[in-house]
């Protein structure tokens, strides 16, 4: 069962202790790196069971290991804070916004030690979460319904929303902060209590995450399982998505697993938020600035080292210009060399782990076998590449291949590979661009690159892309929180962050109320006995 099982994060014994680096940012954000640490939260720390490790992906050392627990009071704390007035919510979701910023840059920093992004980008994960709680602070002040006029005197009919209950969220490995914030400020601003079941391989961050959000509870007296922790594998994940008290699950990862999670949430008719794979097309036109466009595309390609769900994977390059930007874009891959994340000036991180560099090698394998040209690229890093410190890193070069031909119903193109591999291919006319940009499964993000507003209305518009995501002049990876954030088709349909998202965090009600001294019925339909 669930409720009855446990999890523990705890230092692997050993006689190399960690390295400065590791210690010194764990320290900072009040987690011990010699002792046991509670993988669960439920308004108390506890956790007992199998181990797990987590392991720094730059250089490999141990970070951590933890047990398996289940969460027992989400239900009771979400009693306690659907009756809590919604703007008193907001005022608890500002306490932690300002919580969350007094740590920004050392949870940033755990961040890029724990799941590899360069320093920069960690930060700003932590941002997108101190942008989320700004937005929903105001939010709780306008999750209004609406009253609809009715057809018959004496009436009205209100829209009304309500906290829907428990909410599950299950994130990824790539956003192991962001992703938590953007479901847990609108769920709490919604009523709701949210039950964190972070990646694997990501526990520290979301106990770092939750011990600053739990200091803010407890201080004003709220129960710490509204924001509650169950850090574990695949097992943990299953019991979540299965149990009949979770009412919704937002599930950010893979199109084979979210499947898996649609349909048994499906199955017992809970709620379900999609956000699937990303594979993600920038088509550049011949009157594009390339001085906006390359570099735009070099940042999406190779970001996060090419692990982000709108990571630029596919690019369409005008056959007039595609010589010019694939020199200028190859030159600015030969810039790049990899390092430790955590120091400012790398750009280039490691892929998160192993099995991740062996997803990248096995896809260039596959472009090289059909027959696609390697233009940079196509191998790990060596040991004589990297610093001594960096040899047990996950280091990959990123990769630029342009295939013979263009063809969408080919795995090579169909088919997202979580790795900085970049794959081209050159168009004439715009319509046959986005028919390769639609031609895929999913449909996340999109960007098209020109100066001519006869494009643009052709690109936004209903023979346009399809993807959740359509940009103009802008690159594929990036988005703002102000808007939904979210794909179609296989990626899942699922929205999140801003726009109307936070409708999806409660439940619906339309009432009508008779104020009158009749009670006719609609569409006058007439049920009297009396002639």
């Amino acid at each position: 069962m669930l409720s009855r099982r446990t999890l523990t994060v705890v230092h692997k014994a050993s006689s190399r202790a960690l390295s400065t680096r590791a210690s010194t940012i764990l320290q900072a954000l009040d987690i011990p790196t010699s002792n046991e640490i509670p993988g669960v939260y439920d308004g108390t720390w506890k956790g007992e069971g199998e181990l797990f490790e987590s392991l720094c992906p730059t250089t490999g050392e141990v970070l951590a290991r933890e047990l398996q627990l289940a969460l027992e009071k989400s239900k009771e704390a979400y009693k306690f804070i659907r009756s809590v007035p919604a703007p008193r919510r907001g005022e608890l979701v500002r306490q932690i916004r300002e919580a969350l910023a007094a740590k920004r840059d050392e949870l940033g920093a755990l961040v890029s030690l724990e799941m590899g992004k360069i320093r920069t980008e960690g930060v700003g994960e932590v941002q997108e979460f101190i942008d989320i709680a700004d937005y929903a602070v105001g939010l709780s002040r306008i999750m209004n319904g609406r009253v609809v006029a009715s057809e018959r005197p004496g009436h009205s009919i209100l829209e009304v929303p309500n906290p829907l209950g428990v909410v599950a969220v299950l994130s990824a490995f790539n956003f192991p902060v962001a992703v938590y914030g953007w479901n847990l400020a609108l769920s709490l601003a919604a009523g709701n209590a949210t039950l964190w079941k972070p990646a694997p391989s990501t526990p520290l961050c979301s106990i770092a995450v939750i011990k600053i959000i739990a200091s803010v509870l407890e201080k004003n007296g709220i129960p710490g399982a509204v924001a509650g922790l169950v850090t574990g594998g695949k097992d943990i994940g299953q019991a979540v998505v299965q149990s009949q008290d979770v009412d919704m699950v937002s599930f950010t990862g893979s199109e084979a697993v979210g499947r898996d999670v649609g349909k048994v949430v499906q199955s017992r008719f809970g709620k379900v938020l999609l956000e699937l794979g990303g594979n993600n097309a920038s088509i550049v036109m011949p009157d594009a600035d390339l001085s906006l466009a390359v570099p735009a595309v070099f940042f999406g390609a190779v970001g996060t080292a090419g692990q982000r769900c709108t990571s630029t994977r596919r690019l369409y390059l005008h056959r007039s210009i595609a010589p010019t930007f694939l020199s200028k874009l190859q030159s600015l891959y030969s810039s790049l060399q990899p390092g430790d994340p955590l120091e400012s000036a790398t750009l280039l991180g490691p892929l998160h782990n192993r099995a991740a560099v062996g997803i990248y090698s096995n896809a260039v394998d596959r472009l090289r076998r059909a027959g696609a040209e390697i233009l940079i690229g196509g191998s790990q890093y060596g040991s004589e590449d990297l610093k001594d410190t960096l040899t047990g890193g996950n280091f990959v070069r990123p990769t630029i291949a342009v295939p013979s031909k263009v063809d969408v119903t080919d795995a090579i193109w169909r088919e997202e590979t979580f790795a900085p591999i970049l794959t081209v291919g050159v168009f004439d006319e715009l319509e046959e661009a986005i028919g390769w940009n639609n031609g895929v499964p999913q449909g996340l993000s999109s960007s098209l690159w020109t100066k001519d507003l006869r494009n643009v209305g052709k690109w936004i518009g209903p023979a346009g892309s399809d993807t959740g995501i359509v940009n103009v002049n802008v690159g594929t990876s990036g988005a703002e929180i102000g808007a939904a954030f979210g794909g179609n088709k296989s990626t899942g349909w699922g929205r999140e962050s801003g726009g109307d998202a936070w409708k999806q965090y409660v439940r619906w009600s339309a009432c009508t109320i008779n104020f009158s001294d009749e009670a006719p019925l609609a569409q006058g339909v007439n049920f009297s006995t009396s002639s």
